[in-house]
């Protein structure tokens, strides 16, 4: 099992920008997917972002050319750099990995909060 730590979030003004860090501890070596997922009161969660074992990237249609997401092998974290954010980026985000054998592991979610 992976345990999926997220930070970063707060409450930032229209066209600000934040890095979410999420921090995985635990049998790392069998990760092979990594997203970030949102979910805004009243919608379902949804994909942002997500970043495959070989780099292969993809965003929402949403948050193309202002979301950046990465991933430090090295420091066993993925981040999310969001740019230009808007009052409908303002959800709960959370980290998630998807390992060989089928398990599927979330953070707790971090707080994003953009005032318009």
């Amino acid at each position: 099992q992976v345990q999926l730590v997220e930070s970063g979030g707060g409450l930032v003004q229209s066209g600000g920008s934040l890095r979410l860090s999420c921090a995985a501890s635990g049998r790392l070596f069998s990760i092979y997917f990594w997203a970030w997922y949102r979910q805004a009161p009243g919608k379902e969660r949804e994909q942002v972002a997500s970043i495959r074992i070989e780099g292969t990237t993809n965003y929402a249609d949403s948050v193309k050319g202002r979301f950046t997401i990465s991933r430090d092998s090295a420091k066993n974290t993925m981040y999310l750099e969001m740019n230009g954010l808007r009052p409908e980026d303002t959800a709960v985000y959370f980290c998630n990995t998807v390992s060989f054998g089928g398990n599927d592991d979330w953070g707790q979610g971090t707080q994003v909060t953009v005032s318009s």
